[in-house]
């Protein structure tokens, strides 16, 4: 049996998530051909798919549609193509376009627009083993004129993404195309849309920024988003060198430790961490001070929060997250957003009026948990939460927080057999503040005297 679209593309994002466009600019059909054949052999090293543009080929009739048969059969069987038509019709005609594209010509996976409502998408939909990318949010300067429409309090972008999430995709096999030129709608559409692929056009020479497409647009795993350049490689001097090097240079962003830099310094910027001179709860003087709770008026940080998490947590095997009251709340519905998982969280005060429940959410006995929290220092006052879901019956497989500010939670943890992580700690942390110009070298000394004196207390 034939492996699926989605099994191609899953394979090949392990190293790649680089789409190459063929959109030859030719006078005839056979110039067309050769054009996308050439430019195929010098980029399959880096290419997870390969996005044939239809129009470019029909224009030439008869002769058109053969190269475009010739160029698809070129690309090697390992990578997936997808016959980008944009398609949208009803009926026997929509059956007669899935057919054209999946049994004649051979693509592995289609462009589709969802105008014409989820009956147009069903005959191409019903071809299991292909793709299906629904237009969702375009890269072209008029789509807001109608995707961008208000409709009971959502664009009409976003209940696209929706019905493809939810109701379209009954057989695992459809997509989203989000243009790079708009991150803010793109960041939208991927929390509507947590699960699914996109296919993102509009990097390059339609102005998409890169690094803002890759953070608004990457699932929680790194992957699931298909990054489109077309001219840029097609027209370069050395198209092998530009697809490798943007290729690379997604990767790079994809898989590197740059987030956390970012992070710091955003942390910063929002001041939920202060620099000076505070007095702490227990009342001793402390020269740096992190609050947390400011997260909940800084949307795009907490995005960029739970993003981080999603990378501790995923591989970790767990059932529910669990939101500690009151700061790491928001936090854990962030992440349970972000990462499409479940969240309960246990009350400060026992409810005693209505359900007078212990711990708010869905959850049955001996399901596995992982404790979401903002912060921890010695770790001994997660000890009571813990006891709480035991004895509800919970198992808790780990304690997960952003910032461990390194005073023994590990160790102690450990010892009560619990496992313990965080996105970042203070150590950790210091330097790229104080290489951001955050903080100075005297105040980066301060911090790290602070800490070691604390934790021998």
């Amino acid at each position: 049996m034939a492996a699926s679209f989605f099994d191609l593309l899953n394979e090949r994002a392990k190293s790649t998530l680089l789409c190459i466009g063929l959109d030859p600019r030719a006078e005839t059909a056979q110039d067309a051909a050769q054009e996308c054949i050439k430019l195929i052999e010098a980029t399959s090293d880096y290419a997870a798919a390969y996005k044939p543009n239809a129009a470019f080929f029909e224009c030439f009739g008869k002769d058109g549609w053969e190269a475009l048969e010739k160029v698809i059969k070129h690309v090697p069987n390992h990578i997936p193509v997808i016959l980008d038509a944009k398609r949208g019709d009803i009926a026997d005609t929509a059956v007669s376009y899935a057919k054209s594209a999946f049994e004649h010509l051979k693509a592995h996976a289609i462009t589709v627009s969802p105008y014409m409502g989820g009956d147009s998408l069903s005959p191409f939909i019903k071809y299991a083993s292909k793709g299906v990318f629904v237009l969702c949010k375009t890269s072209n300067r008029g789509s807001s004129e109608l995707q961008g429409l208000q409709i009971n309090g959502r664009h009409l972008y976003e209940a696209v993404a929706e019905h493809a999430e939810t109701t379209w995709n009954l057989n695992q096999n459809i997509g989203l195309v989000v243009g790079a030129t708009d991150p803010v709608a793109l960041s939208r559409v991927r929390a509507r849309a947590p699960t699914l692929w996109f296919l993102i056009p509009g990097v390059g020479a339609q102005g998409g920024d890169l690094k803002m497409a890759l953070n608004a647009g990457l699932r929680s795993d790194g992957s699931g988003l298909l990054v489109n350049v077309s001219r840029s490689v097609a027209q370069a001097k050395d198209p092998r060198a530009e697809a490798k090097k943007v290729c690379e240079d997604i990767n790079r962003m994809r898989f590197s430790k740059a987030n956390i830099s970012e992070l710091a310094e955003a942390l910063v910027a929002s001041q939920c961490v202060r620099f000076g001179d505070f007095t702490l709860k227990s009342g001793k003087k402390s020269p740096i001070y992190i609050d947390l709770r400011r997260l909940v008026t800084h949307p795009s940080i907490m995005r960029m929060v739970a993003r981080e998490y999603a990378k501790v947590l995923r591989p970790l095997q767990f059932d529910r997250l669990v939101g500690l009251p009151y700061a790491a709340l928001p936090i854990a519905s962030a992440i349970s957003l972000e990462m499409n998982r479940p969240l309960i969280y246990p009350r400060r005060e026992k409810k005693s009026y209505g359900t007078k429940v212990d711990i708010e959410g869905d959850y049955k006995r001996g399901e596995r948990v992982v404790i979401i929290d903002d912060l921890v220092t010695t770790g001994a006052t997660k000890v009571e939460a813990i006891q709480r879901l035991r004895d509800a019956g919970l198992e808790v497989v780990a304690i997960v927080v952003l910032i461990d500010r390194e005073m023994g939670a590990k160790k102690f943890l450990g010892s009560l057999g619990y496992d313990f992580q965080a996105v970042a700690t203070l150590s950790k942390l210091l330097p790229l503040w104080f290489e951001a110009g955050a903080i100075t070298r005297q105040q980066m000394k301060e911090v790290t005297s602070f800490l070691a004196t604390v934790s021998k207390l």
